[in-house]
């Protein structure tokens, strides 16, 4: 983790004009469903996103049997596929398939993959472990399923934004330590991590949370929104006590995961919360490359239709889930 940053660069000139146009700030006393519709303004016409064959589909695994995806497949055609699990934001409670059409089809896109995009239980209807749970079944689905799909299941990846990063980071825990556990492997064994903007520490004493407190998009009244209706029972005063299926970080363990990358944006409370798992993970030995990226905010993979900088930055981001899945 790196000193807060002096005399840095402004926030993307063109990105600003957009999001003062569209404030996306809220409280916890406004209720999720205002929340939620704030989100769904920003809406990518359909002309901009990339035409794709599309499946939505009710999938399952064990005792979780309806949970909602959406399967895209690339352009293209010969070969079987890597497949992606797809975890969008919302701070657990915002967001779906639809709101982040434009981010799973860039991944199939991007990485030459088949995307499944997993909608998830939201809170605070349904608070931690809901999520987790159903993004667990969602994998253990797309691995068991991938040659049905097209795909080719020792090349299957997770990725996910904002709390998608988190809960595509914990997949990958879970993965992991299926693997430890089964001596006839376990699994499913994942290519690679691609973490955007990720929340893994909690750790909300991070320079950056101060620094980054009235930001765009994700500022410290949003997060205390989230943090009540996913965490109603969940005490988060020290962070390093919550289990790895809340912060990640806190694994015993960090060796063996799958190679990440990690994309921050200079002005997100969240910043230095990636930056920190990234050093973690070096530690253990797990390849990761973390791209801050200097003038752009928390949530920027949902602008790269719209904003040139947010569009050069996913690009980095799924150049290298790319080059990891089709070695």
């Amino acid at each position: 983790m790196r000193e807060p940053t002096i005399a840095r660069p402004g926030i993307d000139p063109t990105f600003k004009t957009l999001l003062d146009a569209f404030p996306m700030t809220f409280r916890a006393a406004d209720g999720v469903e205002i929340a939620r519709s704030r989100l769904r303004l920003l809406k990518v016409p359909s002309e901009m996103l990339p035409d794709l064959r599309i499946e939505d589909r009710t999938i399952g695994h064990g005792e979780l049997t309806d949970i909602p995806v959406r399967i895209y497949w690339p352009p293209v055609t010969g070969k079987a596929l890597p497949v992606v699990v797809f975890y969008h934001g919302g701070g657990f409670c915002l967001g779906d398939l639809d709101t982040h059409e434009p981010i799973a089809r860039a991944h199939a896109v991007g990485a030459e993959a088949i995307v499944v995009s997993v909608d998830y239980r939201l809170a605070p209807e349904h608070p931690f472990p809901a999520a987790v749970n159903d993004c667990w079944a969602a994998l253990q689905w797309a691995a068991e399923n991938a040659t049905e799909l097209g795909g080719d299941p020792s090349r299957i990846a997770v990725a996910g934004d904002s709390a998608g990063g988190n809960l595509a980071a914990v997949m990958a825990h879970l993965a992991c330590d299926k693997s430890r556990r089964d001596a006839h492997g376990g699994g499913p064994e994942l290519a690679f991590q691609l973490l955007w903007y990720p929340v893994v520490t909690a750790d909300l004493s991070l320079p950056s949370f101060t620094e980054n407190a009235n930001a765009p998009i994700l500022d410290r009244d949003v997060i205390d929104a989230f943090l009540s209706w996913y965490l109603p029972d969940v005490d988060i005063g020290d962070p390093t006590a919550l289990p790895t299926t809340l912060a990640p970080a806190n694994a015993d363990d960090l060796s063996g995961l799958p190679p990440a990358y990690i994309g921050t944006a200079e002005h997100d409370p969240l910043r230095d919360d990636g930056a920190r798992y990234a050093e973690l993970l070096a530690a253990a030995g797990v390849p990761v490359e973390l791209n801050n990226e200097p003038t752009l905010v928390h949530g920027y993979a949902s602008f790269a239709l719209v904003i040139p900088a947010a569009n050069e930055a996913t690009n980095r981001g799924l150049a290298a889930l790319k080059k990891a899945l089709h070695p």
